[in-house]
């Protein structure tokens, strides 16, 4: 498959035409019109500091159904003795930086560049993207981010300080689609911690499928 160079224009090719790696397409910018219509399409940005911006849309696609989330006897435990306050959309720059730069086992460096962390503040001003924090003693623990449009939520990263932050970060988050009607959160690729939680892989014309009810067919964006 040609991997496709995009120009000035905010249009993408099908994605369907990605590589088997997921890669559809190289260039073009970080603008609040092309990553929505990205994400309107099933295609997300990735790409490290020294890559130009690159766009992908792997088969499968992981995916977890607010309804169907997973909680573990411990986290159970953890929600209900309220350890840890939760909040959304206080600390939007901080919990991206954190996502940014907390260090992860087996990772070196960081996909969220300067021009990454930009855009989704961009996109955070623009009331399209949206932070979840978890905070132990007033100070921040854990969260996580990511985009809402229509009456999907499409998650980029979660971070934690302290153990379990993220975990009760993700609970929250969850709940609150459940709440507003969100009918799925893309969690893009396969990882063994979010498949512990119920998500799901599913091919790509069952995500686009689903995509396109959640985005199209609901004018509305769900999160306000």
């Amino acid at each position: 498959m040609p991997v496709y160079l995009l120009n000035e224009s905010p249009v993408f090719p099908h994605p369907d035409n990605a590589t088997d790696e997921g890669l559809l397409a190289v260039g073009g910018d970080l603008s609040i019109e092309r990553i929505t219509e990205a994400y309107r399409k099933g295609i997300f940005p990735w790409y490290n500091n020294d890559d130009p911006v690159l766009w992908w849309s792997p088969d499968p696609r992981l995916v977890l159904f607010p309804e169907k989330l997973k909680v573990s006897k411990s986290l159970h435990k953890l929600i209900s003795a309220n350890k840890f306050h939760v909040s959304f959309d206080t600390e939007f720059e901080n919990t991206i930086h954190h996502c940014a730069s907390v260090k992860r086992i087996n990772e070196e460096g960081t996909w969220i560049t300067k021009e990454m962390k930009q855009a989704y503040v961009n996109l955070h001003r623009a009331g399209l993207a949206h932070s979840v924090e978890a905070y132990l003693d007033g100070k921040l623990a854990g969260g996580l981010y990511g985009v809402s449009i229509g009456r999907a939520f499409f998650g980029e990263s979660m971070f934690h300080l302290i153990r379990d932050a993220s975990k009760v970060a993700l609970y929250y988050l969850a709940a609150k689609c459940k709440v507003l009607g969100i009918h799925f959160i893309d969690c893009q690729v396969s990882t063994s911690h979010l498949v512990s939680f119920g998500a799901i892989e599913i091919d790509r014309a069952e995500y686009l499928k689903i995509l396109n009810k959640a985005v199209n067919n609901e004018s509305e964006n769900a999160w306000k």
